[in-house]
């Protein structure tokens, strides 16, 4: 445990300000830790909002360096497609990790380039690996994701999502015949520890709920072009789900069929899944809608295929 004792100077401090200073973190993620009762004064667990008086112990348990650390020589540009005061629009490319991941430690990540062009990003978030990310894309699809540079943009926006208030809108090609043109799926979704991947769970089984939506832009003889709208964001939706009702994204090494009849797989170094469309409130109300066209390299790819 590490114990600090308050200075007159510190006096009627509030515990989760002194906190952040002492340890060189953000205020949010010693918030955090206070929440989950490993933070004592004088013996007790304690709130964050707690006004210090002179004298007082704090105990605090030994905590392992979390933050991410910039990689020299390899960072990343950032699209930048909008940005203001409190936040920033960028268009991932395929192949870019945003944060760092375990067995991954050398790759460069979106953070790596945020780190570089904004130091004080550092402070804003809950979690020092990941400073101003309140959503993620994963490392083989490419679009649109919106990052936070202040604190109060990271709340804002971390309450929209929660509030399913953002618009998130991707475009897929899936392997086969989609049976509707319009669609909802709608299977929990959960770990399986035994596969090391989510799984779709039926209504009664254990899970997260997880709805996804579907329209039909385009059939080809063996691959069908979608709109997809994700109503929740749950880790992998979009691929566990189309692998669910049997017809697995173009591209996805993980969720994919062992075999899949007359159908020959497409070679592709990237999963055929692009955020194309971001509809959110920026922070002073106004309401505002972020497009992206499919890459050239999946434009150029729909146009080969046999219809």
């Amino acid at each position: 445990m590490i114990i600090f004792q308050v200075s007159d100077k510190e006096q009627n401090e509030r515990l989760d300000i002194f906190l952040a200073k002492k340890l060189n973190r953000s205020r949010a993620s010693v918030q955090k830790l206070i929440k989950s009762e490993s933070v004592l004064v004088e013996k007790k667990p304690a709130e964050s909002d707690l006004r210090l008086q002179t004298g007082q112990k704090i105990e605090v348990p030994e905590l392992e360096e979390s933050a991410p650390k910039i990689k020299k020589g390899e960072i990343p540009i950032l699209d930048i497609i909008y940005e203001d005061n409190d936040l920033l629009v960028i268009n991932k490319p395929a192949g870019l990790l945003v944060h760092e991941a375990e067995g991954k430690e050398n790759e460069p990540t979106v953070v790596d380039a945020l780190l570089e062009r904004y130091p004080s990003i550092t402070e804003i978030g809950e979690d020092p690996k990941r400073p101003g990310i309140v959503h993620r894309l994963d490392k083989d699809v490419s679009g649109l994701m919106v990052i936070t540079k202040t604190q109060q943009a990271f709340e804002s926006l971390k309450t929209q999502f929660q509030n399913r208030k953002i618009h998130k809108e991707y475009l897929a090609l899936v392997y086969g015949t989609l049976p509707k043109d319009h669609d909802v799926i709608q299977f929990k979704i959960a770990r399986s520890h035994a596969r090391g991947r989510m799984v779709a769970r039926t209504e009664t089984q254990e899970g997260k709920e997880a709805i996804t939506e579907y329209e039909v832009l385009k059939r080809f003889k063996n691959h069908t072009y979608a709109r997809v709208i994700l109503h929740t964001g749950r880790t992998h939706q979009i691929r566990v789900h189309f692998l669910a009702i049997d017809h697995p994204l173009v591209g996805d090494n993980l969720y994919q069929k062992n075999h899949m009849k007359n159908i020959r797989q497409i070679e592709l170094d990237r999963i055929f899944l692009h955020s194309h469309k971001l509809r959110l409130k920026l922070i002073d109300g106004t309401e505002k809608t972020f497009e992206e066209p499919l890459p050239h390299k999946l434009e150029n790819l729909l146009r080969t295929l046999p219809i």
